[in-house]
């Protein structure tokens, strides 16, 4: 069993992100809940993190459905999305890495006879991992919101893509499944979480050529390397667990560094 007592539980939607992620790590070894969800645990060499890493699959009522699982089961300290997504800006390449400071819900709405009324959720980054982030992949990283759908955009011209202009014209990228691990570490409370993405395609009528020239591994690998990068600099610390969220005294068994970074 490995000693380290501070865990990061990171997410994937894809096998190419879970792998770009598992390469990182030292020391593997399987676990399953008992429900049947699978992970890995395995050493960040350099670091004083154990990571849990799944592989979810696609879409976030998925994402969110196991990420509270998974995280009821290991009561992680902190929580990532890793994987690949479109770019929705002109200054935002292929290759390049958006870590979210912001996740958009973009569906969210009412639909009127004077046309579609946008009710839109947002959820805030944590600020200790953002800051994290601000640090250790400055001028490496874009450092902007992410809009997240039940869509694969793949028509920069469609109804959709109209959609975000208007209503979300900060979102440097789209995907599938941020908004739901942003709700459910939400909904825990006390659970510092992170979306990072690394940009496969223009989401527009050229993913299916990008993705066939290898953009998609490319995108993953360059996200895990800025998960890594980050997850260097991150000093480890306990968060509140659930059992003690409502006394404010500290865990007499945690030590002063741990008291330090509770949040």
């Amino acid at each position: 069993m490995l000693e380290t007592h501070h865990t990061a539980m990171v997410l994937t939607a894809l096998p190419l992100e879970y792998g770009a992620v598992c390469k990182h790590l030292v020391d593997t070894e399987e676990d399953i809940h008992p429900e049947g969800t699978w992970i890995t645990r395995g050493r960040l060499v350099d670091s004083d993190w154990q990571v849990a890493l799944a592989e979810v699959g696609e879409g976030a009522v998925t994402t969110a459905v196991l990420t509270e699982r998974i995280v009821s089961w290991l009561d992680p300290d902190v929580l990532f999305f890793v994987g690949v997504a479109g770019s929705l800006k002109d200054d935002v390449a292929v290759g390049d890495v958006v870590v979210a400071t912001k996740v958009y819900g973009i569906h969210g709405g009412k639909q009127t006879p004077e046309g579609f009324m946008v009710r839109p959720e947002a959820w805030r980054s944590s600020h200790r991992l953002e800051q994290v982030a601000r640090h250790s992949v400055r001028g490496k990283a874009h450092l902007k919101p992410i809009a997240v759908g039940d869509v694969v955009l793949a028509d920069a011209k469609s109804a959709i893509a109209a959609h975000l202009r208007l209503h979300y014209n900060d979102a440097a990228a789209i995907e599938m499944e941020g908004s739901g691990i942003a709700h459910a570490a939400h909904l825990s409370g006390h659970l510092d979480a992170l979306v990072i993405r690394g940009i496969s395609d223009r989401a527009d009528a050229g993913k299916a050529e990008a993705d066939s020239l290898g953009s998609q591994q490319k995108a993953a690998d360059q996200a895990a390397e800025a998960l890594v990068t980050i997850l260097r600099r991150l000093p480890p610390f306990k968060r509140r667990s659930r059992a003690s969220s409502g006394d404010s005294d500290s865990d007499p068994q945690e030590g002063p560094q741990e008291q330090r970074h509770i949040s």
